[in-house]
């Protein structure tokens, strides 16, 4: 855990509760063991859904539908998502997820490897979701920042790894070293890039927040600090 664990079911405990079908597909995940997004991401999602009002969304790694079905139902109507998935059993699920709930022709599923897919995509996205392989969330952001529409929102779920994100790499298990290097490697670059502005929040298994630069970045803060500094000089 992130946080305190009493803590985060108090606040869970003050959730509102989603829909009925998107209640049963949760509990299908947690019955057969498929990782869905935490209740507390569920919120923080649902929250920028309604401030970006997202009429194109990217979802990378859909596994049931649990997320995408959750972003068409809090998203401005009529908002289009595609979402990419490479294991065929879950792909086979999310159809039949979207189908009984009405939502296949809102979402499109595109089953393969997002390492190939994402070079191929030409559309900018209001909102870009990542919740799949985290070991390649690095090599996936130079296209993701290029698909990202100025203005736009990325997130990018499970980025802190129960906290074992924060430990030397000799403190992690031999199994897990690579995946924790690219992930502390993946959360540098995303920090620094210069077309996006970004803050890592301990919420769930940590999230980043991102936001795609309208223009030059640099441009924008001399701007500011020279609004700042007439302000000052006029006192």
């Amino acid at each position: 855990m992130i946080t305190d664990e009493r803590l985060t079911a108090y606040i869970n405990s003050l959730d509102q509760g989603l829909p009925p079908y998107l209640e049963q597909i949760e509990r299908e995940a947690r019955e057969a063991s498929i990782p869905i997004i935490r209740r507390e991401t569920q919120s923080f999602l649902r929250t920028v859904l309604s401030i970006g009002k997202p009429e194109h969304i990217l979802e990378v790694g859909t596994a049931i539908g649990f997320s995408a079905l959750l972003m068409c139902a809090y998203g401005p109507r009529g908002c289009r998502v595609t979402t990419i998935e490479d294991h065929a059993p879950r792909v086979t699920v999310a159809r039949e997820n979207f189908r009984r709930c009405g939502r296949e022709e809102q979402i499109l599923l595109l089953e393969g490897d997002a390492g190939e897919i994402l070079p191929g995509l030409a559309e900018t996205y209001d909102l870009i979701f990542m919740d799949a392989a985290k070991g390649q969330y690095i090599h996936w952001l130079a296209d993701v920042a290029r698909l990202l529409a100025p203005g736009g929102i990325l997130l990018s779920d499970n980025v802190l790894q129960d906290g074992d994100i924060i430990e030397s790499r000799f403190l992690v298990r031999r199994r897990d070293r690579t995946i924790h290097k690219r992930m502390r490697d993946y959360l540098y670059e995303l920090t620094h890039c210069q077309e996006l502005y970004t803050s890592i929040l301990p919420l769930g298994d940590g999230l980043a927040f991102s936001v795609k630069k309208h223009g030059d970045g640099e441009e924008i803060g001399r701007d500011q600090e020279e609004k700042t500094g007439t302000a000052h000089t006029r006192q």
